[in-house]
């Protein structure tokens, strides 16, 4: 059985197969990665400089905000 890793993601509950999983890791598997974006975990903003050093924890709360341009 694979080890799955439960999170909670712009408000979702969601399940990945992973025993450990970075930020990176995350945005990666949610086809999010190379885009601007801003992550806050348990509320609070992870640096891009970190997102591939930083671990996720069960139960974690993830907010991923999209940068959008745009104006009159």
């Amino acid at each position: 059985m694979e080890p799955t890793l439960s999170l909670v993601v712009n408000g979702e509950p969601r399940a990945f197969a992973a025993e450990r999983l970075t930020v990176a890791e995350l945005l990666e598997r949610l086809g999010q990665s190379g885009r601007r974006v801003a992550v806050e975990v348990n509320r609070r903003i992870v640096p891009r400089a970190r997102h591939g050093e930083h671990l996720l924890a069960a139960g974690d709360e993830v907010e991923i905000v999209q940068f959008v341009g745009g104006g009159a």
